[in-house]
């Protein structure tokens, strides 16, 4: 069980990756080009945020079920990237008139821990 838990876990970490750069580049984009502005935009990044609260979890029950080891920094990075997503949604409304703006840089911030959580295992 150890082995597929850390497999997923890997692998998960991409889609969370790709996932939230795609959603902040996608985000970027639509802030110049009306056309991209979609529910669809909405529903990625939802669901690409989503995705670092399951790889989250996977991560606390690798540690204490399984009794991974990990670098401290790596479990830091992941809380840090749900904290984050959490201030991007409470800041939305604030910042409705630069949405596009905060969920784009938000989205590659996402990537940016996703990447570093990574290079520090």
């Amino acid at each position: 069980m150890r082995r597929w838990l850390t497999d997923l876990h890997a692998t998960w970490a991409w889609v969370v990756i790709i996932g939230n750069g795609m959603a902040g580049v996608w985000s970027l984009f639509a802030l110049r080009v009306p056309g991209l502005r979609s529910r669809a935009l909405w529903w990625f990044t939802t669901l690409v945020q989503i995705a670092i609260v399951v790889q989250v979890v996977l991560g606390v029950v690798l540690v204490n079920s399984q009794g991974v080891q990990v670098e401290r920094f790596h479990m830091f990075y992941g809380f840090v990237a749900i904290i984050a997503g959490t201030i991007m949604y409470s800041y939305r409304q604030s910042m409705a008139h630069r949405i596009y703006l905060l969920y784009g840089l938000g989205g590659l911030f996402l990537m940016g821990l996703g990447i570093r959580a990574m290079l520090v295992v």
